[in-house]
Parts: structure tokens; C-alpha cells; sequence
């Protein structure tokens, strides 16, 4: 029986982190089905690939071997598909950009003037991705290019700041502080809050004003993969959340309110790319963007 390039990813996570929890977060799974998917990639090759007990997890002598062989056979898989998306892509005239909330702010129509100014005859493909991935699908070549929120963590994506906006309070109709003109956040920060996934690492720390807190802990009502998910909740008043000024707007709806919260730094939103993706049409992408972010700032460059 051979072993699926699924297994070798789930073998070298465990590999790498020697705890089956945080190898089981960073895929995206349970631990009961990662450990389920070891054993049985155990069985298909009739070694035992971790010593494991209550207090830790290490490789074998087997499991070290196999690992020499896995990284290296992972990584020219992820360079072939790279390779035929991107022959792919650039026989269709195709670039595949992600997003993870609603663009808004004019910002779109412009940028794909200004990108079909720059490579004639291209189109551009709108993905819309959860908050689980706030790479919206550059990390898992699913995109060419995205509009991130920042920060986003790691070092392997490249991102250009397109616009930096005020972050809102977003509370029920029927919150105490709904009819203020402006608010600190220390005046929601013992509310219940809407979170995004833990997936999202530094992105969910920045939307729940950790650094804000002087480490006292957030309370979290739910956690969300999406901005309509979030809203819903709001609505209710089970919990609060922080917005952006531009989504603020783009999201309005009855029944919900959003307040200037005073004393936070402003959200940033971003054009990425892969750093190691050298193509001309995503370059070109990047440079639309950026026409466009600067005129909808009268031309002048953050």
C-alpha cells in the first residue's frame, strides 16, 4: 500500500512539532483523525514512526529516516504545482486573487482598470475565503494575489499597503453606548467579543485588542470564519466586535451600530503575494492596486 502526500503532510507536522495538538491546529483537523491518519500510515509501512506516551512524542529511528524523505518530496510537490498553476494560469490569461471580506471603498473597479491597462486581454478571478485563512489562499496556492488584513504573520508572504482605516466598535442597536459619537476601548473591553478562528494567529489578536489589554483575558461569545457570521451575532447583542471604518460601512444593516473607538491603532488592509512568485501579471496586479489605492487618495502615495 502506498502512502498519500496527505499522510506525508500529517506525518511531518507531528514530525516537526512532537505534539499531536498543535500538529493537529496547524492542519486545520482533530487530533483523534491526525492520530488516526498516523497509525494508519503506521500500518501501510510496518514501522512505528513515534515513541509516544502521556508526556511526550519522539521519533523512532524509523520516523527520522522517513522524514529525510518526506520534507524534501513535499517541497517538489508544492514547486510542480506552482508550476502548473502558474503555465496555467498565464495560458488562460487568468490571475486568481482571494479576499476575505467584502473590498468595497471603490477600491476594485479601479484596480482592474488599471490592471487591464497593464496586461491587456487578462482577467481577473474574485475568491472569497473564510477568516481560517487569512492568507485568502496564497499560502495554499489557491490564489495568485490577495487582499489581506494585516498583519498576517510568517515571512513568505509579500504585502503592500493599500489603505489604513480607523477600527469601529460594531454593538447592537440596543447597546448601552450606541447613541456615543466616539469610545475608548477600555469601554468594551470586559464585553463578550466575537472572535476569528484560531487559524488566524496574529490577525485574531489584532481584531480582539490584545495588546490593549494589560493581559487581562478576552472574553469570547463565538468564534467566526465570516464577516456575515460576525454580524449576525452581533445583531443579537450577544457580543461585540471591532470593524473597520470601510467595513463598517460596507456591512451596515438594521440593528446594528458602529462607534470610532478612539485610542486604537488603525487597520491596515493590504495587497499580497507569494514572495517567491516571480511573474509579470502578478506584479502588475500589485501596481493596479496601488494606482488605484493612491487615487482614490487624490494621487499621492502613503
Amino acid at each position: 500500500m502506498d502512502a498519500h502526500l496527505r499522510d506525508l503532510r500529517y506525518f511531518v507536522a507531528v514530525a516537526e512539532e512532537l505534539n499531536f495538538t498543535r500538529a493537529a491546529q496547524r492542519l486545520h483537523t482533530s487530533q483523534p483523525a491526525l492520530s488516526k491518519q498516523i497509525q494508519g500510515l503506521e500500518t501501510a509501512l510496518r514501522a512505528q514512526l513515534f515513541d509516544r506516551d502521556r508526556r511526550q512524542v519522539r521519533l523512532t529511528a524509523a520516523g527520522s529516516a522517513l522524514l529525510e524523505v518526506a520534507r524534501p518530496l513535499l517541497d517538489r510537490w508544492e514547486e510542480g504545482t506552482t508550476a502548473v498553476a502558474a503555465a496555467a494560469a498565464a495560458e488562460a490569461r487568468r490571475l486568481r486573487v482571494g479576499t476575505l471580506t467584502s473590498i468595497g471603498r471603490d477600491l476594485y473597479p479601479g484596480v482592474l482598470d488599471h490592471f487591464g491597462e497593464r496586461e491587456p486581454g487578462w482577467r481577473v478571478e474574485l475568491r472569497s475565503f473564510s477568516w481560517a485563512d487569512p492568507s485568502a489562499g496564497l499560502r495554499g496556492q489557491a490564489t495568485d494575489a490577495a487582499f489581506l488584513w494585516l498583519p498576517l504573520g510568517g515571512d513568505d508572504i509579500a504585502v503592500r499597503v493599500l489603505t489604513a482605516e480607523p477600527r469601529y466598535a460594531a454593538i447592537s442597536a440596543g447597546h448601552r453606548l450606541a447613541g456615543r459619537r466616539e469610545i475608548t476601548f477600555a469601554d468594551i473591553a470586559g464585553e463578550p467579543f466575537v472572535a476569528l478562528p484560531r487559524t488566524a494567529g496574529p490577525l485574531r489578536e489584532f481584531w480582539l485588542a490584545t495588546d490593549q489589554r494589560a493581559g487581562q483575558p478576552v472574553v469570547v461569545a463565538a468564534e467566526v470564519t465570516s464577516a456575515d457570521e460576525k454580524f449576525e451575532i452581533i445583531s443579537t447583542g450577544a457580543a461585540v466586535a471591532l470593524v473597520s471604518a470601510g467595513n463598517a460601512v460596507t456591512y451596515s444593516r438594521p440593528g446594528i451600530v458602529c462607534v470610532p473607538v478612539s485610542d486604537l491603532s488603525p487597520a491596515r488592509l493590504a495587497v499580497g503575494w507569494r514572495r517567491d512568485d516571480p511573474r509579470r501579471a502578478v506584479r502588475s496586479f500589485v501596481e493596479a492596486c496601488t494606482d488605484a489605492a493612491d487615487a482614490l487618495r487624490g494621487g499621492v502615495r502613503a
